[in-house]
């Protein structure tokens, strides 16, 4: 199980530090539109549907890196005081509850709107805009966000079980060894 737990981790943490490169992508590009547009009065639809593209892909394929780190939002004015035990019972239940059944939801729910856009070969609507297969790319990232959200809630859901039973600590940045368990 600590193996199973480490790889969705290692996982989470590889994809939001690639994402995070795509953040610094979009700055420069953002950049270059603003330069070719006052400067040189061109511009790229293409160009310019790319940055908001990015965007999106940041916040999707972000979301388990940040539920990793339990860096998401939430309002914490009783969590923050719990003993860990007790942050360990509110996880597993929230993940069980709420995340998990909302991401199953998200990947079911999606899969028709990104077959679709994949059968039609989908492209930008705007003239000059993004071609296919960049719109259903984006739209399969949907199912992909709520797999990573998934696999990420099962880690989550192996680290409160091992607090709950005693096994060890549990925490975003705390990797469980052999030696957490004996």
């Amino acid at each position: 199980m600590l193996k199973l737990r480490q790889s969705f981790e290692d996982f989470s943490e590889f994809t939001g530090t690639v994402i995070a490169w795509l953040t610094l992508t979009m700055v420069l590009i953002t950049f270059i539109v603003v330069v070719l547009r006052y400067a040189f009065d061109l511009g790229w639809i293409a160009m310019q549907e790319s940055v908001t593209w990015m965007h999106a892909a940041v916040f999707m394929l972000g979301a388990a890196y940040t539920l990793k780190r339990d860096e998401h939002v939430r309002v914490d004015i009783f969590y923050r005081s719990m003993s860990v035990r007790r942050r360990a019972v509110v996880d597993l239940l929230g993940t069980l509850i709420f995340l998990l059944p909302m991401a199953v939801f998200l990947a079911i729910s999606s899969w028709d709107y990104v077959y679709t856009s994949w059968i039609i070969r989908e492209a930008s609507r705007e003239a000059g805009g993004l071609p296919y297969p960049f719109v259903p790319i984006l739209k399969s990232l949907i199912p992909a966000t709520a797999a990573m959200l998934i696999l990420q809630g099962v880690a989550n859901l192996i680290g409160a079980i091992f607090t709950l039973t005693s096994r060890g600590p549990s925490g975003p940045d705390h990797k469980l060894s052999i030696g957490d368990v004996i």
